[in-house]
């Protein structure tokens, strides 16, 4: 454990909070968002924004893909799960996001509904080649860093012959996220600087955000997650923002490139291609921010095979969820937040996910300081 303990050496954390202090400009405020939950759960687990000066804000952002998945989308899967020749394979924390009426996969499954939950897009393959009598459906999800394993997945089952597997898509891109960000900031909401993801920059490389970064004049700075990673981070945006400029910075050089994982990005071009739009939980209709298989795998397509109302709903009246995934509210502004929402009877995708900006504050407990 000594590699990771030098990144969470509490003097040198207090050196470069010391330094971030000594550059930021006492007429300026400076609003920064991380886009990842990853961040977001390691400001809270730290108590970085203690070591900040008063004029240096932390702004929680998208979050993870669970976040930002829109209700329809959930509605979507618990249709298709309640249909009797199909089992529908997904992650955990995607079987507890509430749906229309706050039903949620996990419920579907108590009212007895095929519901699998599966740790590997291949564990669903699995499945399907162990049923041929059944159709398995995968519920696919996730940011650039899970996407080549569904790629991988449907190539599997095309070299198996399984007419018996279908993905049901719903992996969206980062860069386009944060150009809808930049573009359709509303409500007051001020932004200088990003906080860029660290395991989806390992897959698309750091050069990704450039034109955001170019067509916005906003710096991106790609950290790691441990404290002294996000303190340097911050560091490093504070100087680009007082010399004027905008560029794209990695501070995580550990993991992350400039050009990225090619042979990954190789094979989900093989497998995806880019959608017109894609809605996302909080942000709307994004341009070209969602991925669909390519016409050479339509076959792995769920959206083809079964009929899908691809409707847009709106979320819980009481919950501020998108408000909070759009960086114009806190978790604490929440009515409903640790209140009726917890992380055991969620409102809102926000609490349900471990790298939800709502329940990274109610695990850490900051707010009931203040």
């Amino acid at each position: 454990m000594k590699y990771v303990e030098e990144f969470r050496d509490p003097v040198l954390a207090r050196n470069v909070a010391a330094a971030i202090a000594r550059e930021v400009r006492a007429d300026r405020s400076y609003h920064l968002m991380e886009f990842c939950g990853g961040h977001t759960h390691a400001i809270s687990r730290y108590g970085i924004p203690d070591l900040l000066p008063g004029n240096v804000r932390m702004i929680h952002g998208p979050g993870c893909p669970v976040c930002v998945l829109p209700v329809g989308r959930i509605d979507d899967a618990i249709a298709l799960a309640r249909r009797p020749e199909v089992t529908l394979c997904t992650y955990g924390d995607v079987m507890r996001v509430p749906g229309s009426g706050r039903l949620s996969l996990l419920k579907a499954k108590a009212q007895g509904a095929d519901v699998r939950m599966v740790v590997s897009a291949d564990a669903a393959v699995r499945i399907a080649a162990e049923n041929p009598d059944r159709q398995v459906v995968f519920l696919a999800i996730g940011f650039e860093t899970t996407t080549p394993p569904t790629a991988l997945a449907v190539r599997a089952a095309a070299a198996q012959g399984l007419t018996n597997f279908s993905v049901f898509c719903n992996h969206v891109l980062t860069p386009s996220a944060i150009q809808g960000i930049l573009s359709g900031t509303e409500e007051g909401l001020s932004l200088d600087g990003f906080v860029g993801p660290a395991h989806v920059s390992v897959v698309i490389g750091s050069e990704a955000y450039a034109p955001a970064a170019a067509e916005h004049g906003k710096p991106v700075v790609i950290s790691g997650f441990e404290p002294l990673d996000v303190l340097q981070s911050i560091l490093m945006l504070v100087r680009q923002i007082n010399d004027g400029r905008a560029e794209v910075e990695n501070q995580f050089t550990r993991a992350v490139t400039a050009d990225g994982n090619r042979k990954a990005q190789a094979m989900v071009a093989e497998i995806f291609e880019t959608r017109p739009s894609f809605e996302w939980r909080g942000l709307g209709s994004i341009p070209h921010s969602g991925l669909k298989l390519r016409e050479a795998y339509a076959a792995f397509d769920a959206e083809r095979r079964f009929p899908i109302a691809g409707a847009s709903v709106p979320d819980h009246k009481g919950c501020d969820c998108g408000a909070i995934l759009r960086g114009v509210k806190r978790p604490v502004d929440c009515k409903l937040f640790d209140t009726v929402c917890t992380p055991e009877n969620p409102m809102g995708s926000c609490m349900v996910s471990a790298e939800g900006a709502c329940a990274a504050h109610y695990t850490y407990g900051r707010f009931r300081d203040a």
